[in-house]
């Protein structure tokens, strides 16, 4: 028997839109995903059960994808049979705005997360040669610090 409602948490992993149930869950949580139109759309939460037709908005930045609900499933698929279960109707002009932030070179990363810029490897190898040459000391013996 099919089901007539399924968990969105459950449908967006099977769907392969998120790898993991629990992202899936996360982006329900912290509202990225809405059920409904651009106009009336609801924030989700990861229990809202979803039906056939439901148009579903998943926010990924920077941009948001949009499907329709063709079928319902709480297991996930292979690649190929997820077509028979969704449409994407995500509009173009989003994918053109994905295209434009790649062209452009953003990176979406934080500052002081992960491996340093250029930029920031050049001001740090900038500040320790100028140490260097007001005589600061990096380098540390043992002996200063066993007399605690």
């Amino acid at each position: 028997m099919a089901k007539s409602e399924v968990r969105i948490d459950k449908w967006l992993w099977a769907m392969r839109i998120f790898k993991t149930r629990t992202i899936a869950t996360e982006a329900c949580k912290k509202g990225r995903v809405t059920v409904g139109h651009a106009d009336s759309s609801i924030i989700a939460k990861p229990s809202r059960m979803i039906k056939v037709d439901d148009i579903i908005n998943v926010k990924k930045p920077p941009i948001t994808y949009s499907f329709r609900v063709k079928g319902l499933t709480e297991n996930r698929l292979g690649a190929k049979l997820v077509p028979e279960y969704l449409d994407n109707i995500t509009p173009q002009s989003q994918y053109d705005l994905l295209e434009i932030v790649k062209i452009s070179g953003f990176i979406d990363r934080r500052k002081g997360l992960g491996r340093p810029t250029k930029r920031e490897g050049r001001e740090l190898a900038r500040f320790t040669h100028e140490a260097m040459d007001y005589g600061w000391d990096f380098d540390f013996d043992d002996d200063d610090y066993n007399e605690y």
